[in-house]
């Protein structure tokens, strides 16, 4: 399929692709910028069309991917991650479970057992405790999978020992 061809296919299923956006946005805006994203990523990976294959259902494939990188971006983006040195520092509710200073001695030692870590267990540990999955830990750390999980197994197993005499 030569490029004229492709470009009249891709106008020719405009409006199906207007629906497909409007239901996964339900946003009239975001529909089109959806739509004009799709289009110009159709076009630029017009060379990866191979002719045999059902070119709707391909461009519908690359909206739908669009839409969820987008709608991840949004997610993290909206995370709020605590980059507070000192878990001292945050505000505890009144029914938080530490009624005696005790308590509050306890996060203090939590806190600074888990600084104690060595940079390659502290560093995946602490994403992991903020909440990332292991996959986007491992993207951001640039590590395999198996490692990933070996080092935050190592750093609960060290945790474990370091805390083993607070009640």
């Amino acid at each position: 399929m030569n490029a004229v061809q492709f470009q009249e296919k891709i106008l020719g299923i405009q409006d199906n692709m207007f629906r497909f956006a409007m239901m996964l946005t339900t946003n009239r805006e975001d529909a089109n910028d959806l739509l004009q994203d799709t289009t110009l990523k159709a076009l630029d990976n017009q060379d990866k069309y191979v002719d045999n294959l059902n070119f709707k259902g391909w461009v519908l494939t690359i909206m739908r991917n669009i839409f969820i990188n987008n709608y991840r971006k949004v997610v993290k983006s909206q995370t709020i991650i605590d980059q507070t040195e000192d878990l001292y520092h945050l505000s505890l509710p009144q029914d938080s479970g530490f009624e005696s200073p005790d308590g509050t001695m306890t996060i203090k030692e939590i806190n600074k057992a888990i600084h104690g870590l060595e940079p390659d267990l502290k560093a995946p540990f602490s994403l992991f405790l903020a909440g990332y999955k292991y996959n986007e830990i491992a993207d951001k750390l640039d590590i395999p999978m198996g490692t990933l999980k070996n080092r935050i197994f190592l750093a609960r197993q060290e945790l474990q020992e370091k805390l083993k005499d607070i009640r």
